[in-house]
C-alpha cells in the first residue's frame, strides 16, 4: 500500500500520531501498574486478581478484528480513534473507581473492576487498531521503518511522563488522590486525542472508488474476516506475531526474580537491570529506524530481512540467558541483557513496520480486519506470555533441583519461539517475491541453528 504523495504525512503528522500513542500509553500504564499495585499492596489482596484483570484486558483483544471491520465499512478512522480513547478513558477512571470501592465493598469493587477492564480493552482495540491503519495509510514506504520508531517511542515517552508525574501527585497516597489522578490524565489524554487527530485523515475516499467495489463495503463481517485468513500473508504474519510476542512477552516477567534467585541482585540491582534491557529496547528501534530509512530511500526498501535478524539475535541473546543459568554468576549478565533489549527492539520496528507495509496488500478495504487480526494475535501472546513463562518456571523448578537450571529451560524455550519465528518471516519474504531474500536465507539458517541448540540445551538441562 503506497500512499499517495499528495496524501503522505509529514514529520508533524507521523508526530501528531505519536501524540496519540503516547495518550493511549498513559491511560494503559496506569490501569496495569499503578492500579495493579493498589489492588495488591494498599489493599492486601491476591495477585492474581489484578493479574486475572490485565489478563482479561488482553482477552478482549480477539474483538480486534470485529472492530477493524467497523472502520473499514465506514471508511473512516477517525470516528473510531476517537470512541476507542473515549472508551478506554471510561475503563481506567472506573479501574480506579473499583479499587477505591474494594475498600469497602469487596466484591462490587471486584464486578466493577471486571467491567472496567473489559473497556480498556475494547477502547485499545478500537483506537489502537485504527491508528495503525491510519499510519499505514498515510505514510510513504521509505519513511515507514522511522515513523514506526517515533510513534513507538512517544508511547514508551508517554509510560515515563505519566508514570513520573502520577507518582508526583499520588503522594502521599489516597484513594481520592487515585481517583483525581487518573480522571486528570484521561481528560488529557482525550484532549490531546481530539487535537492531534483533528483533520490528520483527510477527505474520504472517492464514492467512485467505493462503486468500484461494493463487495467491499457490504461484506458480512464473518465473510470478511474468512477472507483475509486465506490471504496467505496476512496468516502467516498473524503467526508470526503471535509466536514472536509469545516469546517476547515471557521475558521481562521472569528476568528479575532470575537476577535475584541466581546473581543474587537485590530488588533494586534487578530493577537497574530491567533498565538496561529498556536502553538496548531503545537503541535498537533506532538502528532499524535510521538504517532501515536510508537504505528505503535507495531502493532497498524490504524489512523482512530485519525481521528475521532481530528475532536470530533476540534467540542468540536467550541462549546466553540459559548459560547465565548454568554458568551462575561469572556470567556478563548486563551485556547479556543490553544485546537482548537491542535486539528486541530491532523486532519492535521490523515487525510494525512490516504490518504497515502488508496492511494494504489483498483485497481492498480490509485494512482494518488485518490490522485487528494482527492485533489479536499480538494480545492473546501477550496474555499467554506471562501466564506460560510462570507456569513454565514453577514446574522447572519443581521438576530441577538448581534454580538456574530451572531458568534455563524456560529461557531455552524462548529461544526456540523466536527460531521458529525467524522462519515464519522468511517466509513472508519468499511469498511477496521482494528484496533481500540471499540477506534472509542466512538470517533463517543461523534462526534455525540457534533454534536447534536451544532445543539441544533444554533437553540437555531436563535430563541433567
Amino acid at each position: 500500500m503506497q500512499a499517495h504523495p499528495a496524501q503522505s504525512l509529514g514529520w508533524i503528522g507521523i508526530a501528531r500520531i505519536g501524540l496519540v500513542q503516547a495518550a493511549l500509553g498513559s491511560i494503559v500504564v496506569l490501569a496495569t501498574s499503578t492500579i495493579n499495585r493498589v489492588m495488591v499492596v494498599e489493599l492486601a489482596l491476591p495477585a492474581i486478581l489484578p493479574g486475572a484483570l490485565v489478563a482479561l484486558h488482553y482477552l478482549v483483544q480477539l474483538l480486534r478484528p470485529r472492530l477493524g471491520y467497523g472502520s473499514d465499512v465506514g471508511e473512516r478512522r477517525t470516528p473510531w480513534i476517537l470512541g476507542g480513547m473515549l472508551v478506554l478513558v471510561c475503563g481506567g477512571v472506573g479501574a480506579a473507581g473499583a479499587a477505591a470501592l474494594m475498600a469497602h465493598d469487596r466484591l462490587e469493587g471486584i464486578a466493577l473492576a471486571v467491567l472496567a477492564f473489559v473497556l480498556i480493552g475494547v477502547g485499545v482495540g478500537a483506537c489502537g487498531t485504527s491508528l495503525l491503519v491510519l499510519l499505514a495509510k498515510r505514510v510513504a514506504a521509505e519513511q515507514r521503518p522511522a515513523a514506526a520508531t517515533l510513534v513507538w517511542l512517544m508511547m514508551i515517552a508517554g509510560f515515563i511522563v505519566t508514570t513520573v508525574l502520577a507518582g508526583h501527585f499520588l503522594e502521599p497516597f489516597t484513594f481520592s488522590r487515585l481517583l483525581w489522578v487518573t480522571a486528570s490524565v484521561g481528560v488529557a489524554a482525550l484532549a490531546t486525542t481530539l487535537l492531534s487527530v483533528w483533520g490528520l485523515e483527510g477527505p474520504r475516499e472517492p464514492v467512485a472508488a467505493a462503486r468500484a467495489n461494493p463487495d467491499s463495503t457490504h461484506t458480512p463481517f464473518r465473510l470478511a474476516l474468512r477472507q483475509v485468513w486465506e490471504e496467505p500473508a496476512a496468516r502467516r504474519l498473524a503467526l508470526f506475531v503471535f509466536v514472536s510476542m509469545l516469546a517476547y512477552s515471557a521475558e521481562e516477567l521472569i528476568l528479575d526474580p532470575f537476577a535475584g534467585a541466581v546473581f543474587g541482585m537485590t530488588p533494586g540491582q534487578s530493577t537497574q537491570l530491567s533498565g538496561l534491557l529498556h536502553s538496548g529496547v531503545f537503541g535498537g528501534m533506532l538502528t532499524v529506524g535510521i538504517v532501515a530509512s536510508w537504505l528505503a530511500r535507495r531502493g532497498s526498501g524490504t524489512l523482512r530481512p530485519w525481521m528475521v535478524a532481530s528475532c536470530a539475535l533476540s534467540a542468540c541473546a536467550l541462549l546466553g540467558l540459559v548459560a547465565a543459568g548454568l554458568v551462575g554468576p561469572g556470567w556478563p549478565l548486563k551485556g547479556n541483557v543490553i544485546a537482548l533489549g537491542w535486539a528486541n527492539g530491532m523486532f519492535t520496528v521490523a515487525a510494525v513496520s512490516s504490518m504497515m507495509t502488508l496492511v494494504g496488500r489483498g483485497r481492498e478495504r480490509r485494512e482494518g480486519v488485518r490490522m485487528g487480526l494482527w492485533g489479536a494475535a499480538q494480545g492473546i501472546a501477550f496474555g499467554l506470555g506471562g501466564i506460560s513463562a510462570s507456569g513454565a518456571s514453577d514446574l522447572a523448578h519443581a521438576l530441577l533441583a538448581s534454580p538456574g537450571a530451572a531458568y534455563a529451560v524456560v529461557f531455552g524455550l524462548e529461544a526456540v519461539l523466536f527460531g521458529v519465528a525467524a522462519h515464519l518471516a522468511r517466509g513472508l519474504e519468499a511469498a511477496s517475491g521482494g528484496q533481500g531474500v540471499g540477506f534472509e536465507a542466512r538470517g533463517v539458517r543461523a534462526a534455525r541453528a540457534v533454534a536447534r541448540l536451544g532445543h539441544d540445551y533444554a533437553a540437555g538441562i531436563e535430563r541433567g
